[in-house]
């Protein structure tokens, strides 16, 4: 299967070599940014101040920020010259009456923020606060793509090219939350043949591991004893981001165990750990550094960094303790599940799982860990359960402990093999950026992309850059934005004239 896909590559990499982008599509983005690079900026300026993260239990249309913001997509489409349908999660914008189209997938809704890490409100366009870069929540994911995409539109209309294909924005408001109203929509609409989202990387995304959730819950006891005990562990946002926050709480400490723990935090590299004594009680608060949980590797995550201070003590099993031991014996500071009994693997194209906790959730009776895995192909969901199962199963009789397994959710990877643009993505990501060899690559996200007919992803992040999409610093820098806007209305131009 891995050698099918790079065979399929190559194929695709000697096609591009061959293309070269036409003299009006290098015309159009000429114009394109000669025109609208500061409406374009005006436009995410005005897509940016809604706070469109999803509430639980409050559908799209009962949502004050979403209508909003539809509100200002409508208001931005009709004054650009384009048609405009809202279908309640799904806003479609226009151009053209053609019956073959080609479809532009994005989303409006955003993942929560927390405001205090942020320099400026996370709902207001920050350009000034570190200069040539865009500051906000949406940035690069997804808002910044909607601005770019509606002015690579207006590029082309005001050209007035003759195109053999309409062009329409989807716009999806739940990509962060729900995807099934996206599915039943598409059950009941007629798509576009030709399909691109611009919800990921350069040069064109072909593969995208699978997203999965590992739940387990450890049962809170009360466990006298007069030696230091972890009365509360915490850390995390929210499932798809890399915590940079974590907090421990020890009872019973002395100043012995602080001086202990403050040696070996000196050590310690990309986590700052502030540790307080307060009569018996040591409070210890790690700080990291948030990233998006498909590339753990551009982030620090705060849980396991914790833990890993911690773990020259074998903790008494009382639920907090129970989940430190089970971190450092099981996770540890990998990023690939080495260390949780047979599950690591990868495969030659997409490359290896990752398995990254992201949430700590506290109930009455038990702490709830949930772990973040991007699985590749090369194992079935059924065979990951397994190995899961007996990893827990063999801690749990070893330590004579008590960890539940909650349900998991193992979702599927997705492999495109017949996209027929994928020629045109990457002559125009080659001609634009200089890079030469360009080839299709796999990321470790999940886009709608595997909802639509012959879809990949294009852009907007490039290859081998820190992705910020749901940091607590997310941005995307005025040269890239600028760049974007010249590929997107090229690549626009090439499949619909």
């Amino acid at each position: 299967m891995a050698s099918s896909i790079i065979s399929f590559s190559f194929s695709q990499v000697a096609q591009a070599k061959a293309a070269q982008i036409s003299h009006v599509a290098q015309t159009t983005a000429d114009y394109a940014v000669a025109h609208y690079k500061n409406d374009m900026v005006e436009s995410l300026r005005a897509l940016v101040k809604h706070n469109t993260v999803a509430q639980d239990g409050v559908l799209v249309d009962d949502n004050p920020a979403h209508i909003a913001f539809k509100a200002e997509l409508k208001k931005q489409a009709k004054t650009l010259g384009f048609d405009y349908s809202d279908d309640g999660y799904v806003v479609v914008i226009g151009l053209g009456q053609q019956k073959e189209r080609v479809g532009i997938i994005t989303h409006g809704d955003v993942q929560p923020v927390n405001p205090e890490k942020w320099q400026k409100s996370p709902f207001e366009l920050d350009s000034t606060t570190e200069p040539g870069r865009l500051i906000g929540r949406g940035t690069e994911d997804d808002k910044g793509p909607i601005s770019t995409a509606l002015y690579a539109m207006k590029a082309i209309k005001d050209k007035n090219i003759h195109l053999n294909k309409r062009i329409e924005l989807y716009i999806y408001m739940a990509e962060e939350s729900d995807w099934e109203p996206l599915k039943a929509y598409i059950k009941t609409h007629d798509l576009p043949q030709t399909n691109i989202t611009i919800d990921a990387e350069y040069p064109v995304v072909t593969a995208e591991k699978g997203y999965g959730t590992v739940k387990l819950a450890f049962n809170k006891q009360i466990m006298p004893t007069i030696s230091p005990y972890i009365s509360a562990f915490t850390g995390g946002f929210f499932a798809s981001q890399i915590p940079e926050d974590a907090s421990v709480t020890i009872e019973n400490a002395n100043i012995v165990l602080l001086q202990r723990l403050m040696h070996k935090a000196r050590s310690s590299q990309g986590v700052n750990f502030d540790l307080e004594l307060k009569d018996t009680t040591l409070t210890i608060n790690a700080l990291g550094k948030s990233a998006h949980s498909s590339k753990p590797s551009d982030g620090i995550n705060a849980i396991p960094y914790l833990a890993d201070l911690l773990s020259d003590t074998r903790w008494a099993h009382n639920g907090p303790g129970t989940l430190v031991n089970f971190i450092n014996d099981n996770i540890g500071l990998g990023l690939e599940g080495k260390k949780f009994g047979n599950i690591a693997y990868q495969d030659d194209f997409m490359g290896a799982m990752t398995f990254a906790p992201t949430v700590i959730k506290q109930h009455d009776k038990t702490i709830e860990l949930n772990i973040n895995l991007r699985r590749p192909q090369g194992k079935s969901g059924q065979q990951l359960t397994e190995e899961i199962h007996q990893a827990v199963t063999s801690w749990n009789h070893k330590f004579d402990a008590n960890v539940t397994e909650l349900e998991h959710y193992i979702g599927d990877p997705f492999v495109q093999k017949d996209a027929p643009h994928i020629d045109t993505l990457l002559a125009v990501f080659s001609h634009f950026t200089g890079v030469k060899d360009a080839k299709p690559i796999a990321i470790g996200g999940g886009t709608n992309s595997r909802l639509f007919p012959n879809a990949v992803s294009f852009g907007p992040s490039m290859p081998n850059t820190e992705y910020t999409g749901h940091s607590e610093h997310e941005f995307i820098t005025m040269e890239q934005f600028v760049l974007n806007l010249k590929m997107y209305t090229a690549v626009l131009v090439e499949l619909a004239k």
